[in-house]
């Protein structure tokens, strides 16, 4: 595997830092992407920053001059906002939609050429909030389902470039993700929204390593032929495949009476 390269956005810290640690442990030729990364061990910085496209299509343009292909490209770059939609200003919605899902889909459009001489496969980190919608985290929630719809779309452009596209969706992980999570305040919900947040972020402190999830993310690069979207952590799976069949009001009760309450 020494002549395989692995490209990760966000590689910095987290679930990004894991991922790239791996994939180099894995004899991968790796880069990491990112706005303030050092790179590490057998890992290559290029600093990057998915919102600017130029400082992305020359960061890929020196990778494959330097290594001629990219076989895995995993979108990881992202940030979390929290707060009730009514007091969120539609510039910071934005700015969350444009790191997490067009700053995703932009790395993508640029990366896919490159991905495609070898066959590679693209890997997007989602969220089980994709499906189960947070309350008090609206637009996170909703850049991560659209990632979701794209990725399911996209799969279905490339297959006969024999390029696969897949999405996984964690659940709570232990990172630094908690610690710089945007928080907007507001008035006339009293204290709704900090025992919600204080819930969510206590799941996450508590949460999954990111080593597993950098794990997962390797196991599903050697899949011939992946599903568009695969959740992380046997709880999460569950939840996940319940929401399937439980009548939607009743899984919106669950989760209210979770984080809304």
């Amino acid at each position: 595997m020494s002549n395989k390269v692995a490209v990760i956005t966000g590689g910095s810290s987290g679930i990004g830092k894991a991922t790239a640690e791996y994939f180099a442990e894995q004899e991968y030729e790796v880069y990491e992407l990112s706005r303030s990364g050092k790179g590490g061990k057998d890992i290559i910085h290029i600093t990057a920053d998915v919102t600017d496209e130029k400082s992305l299509k020359d960061a890929l343009d020196q990778i494959f001059t330097k290594s001629g292909r990219i076989d895995v490209f995993i979108n990881n770059a992202g940030f979390g906002i929290s707060g009730a939609v009514e007091h969120t200003p539609i510039e910071t919605a934005k700015k969350q939609f444009d790191v997490n899902f067009f700053g995703m889909a932009s790395a993508t459009r640029l990366a896919l050429p490159y991905v495609k001489v070898k066959s590679g496969i693209i890997i997007n980190v989602s969220s089980v909030a994709a499906t189960l919608a947070i309350p008090f985290q609206a637009y996170y929630s909703a850049a991560k389902a659209a990632i979701n719809a794209f990725t399911a779309a996209l799969a279905l452009e490339v297959k006969p470039f024999g390029v696969r596209v897949t999405a996984l969706m964690p659940g709570d992980i232990a990172t630094g993700f908690t610690a710089v999570r945007e928080k907007i305040d507001g008035e006339g919900y009293g204290d709704r929204i900090t025992r919600s947040v204080a819930q969510m972020e206590k799941d996450e402190i508590n949460g999954m390593k990111p080593r597993f999830i950098a794990e997962q993310i390797f196991r599903l690069s050697l899949i011939k032929n992946p599903r568009p979207l695969y959740t992380a952590g046997i709880k999460y799976r569950f939840f996940v495949w319940l929401s399937k069949f439980l009548p939607s009001r009743l899984v919106a009760k669950i989760l209210g009476l979770m984080y809304a309450k």
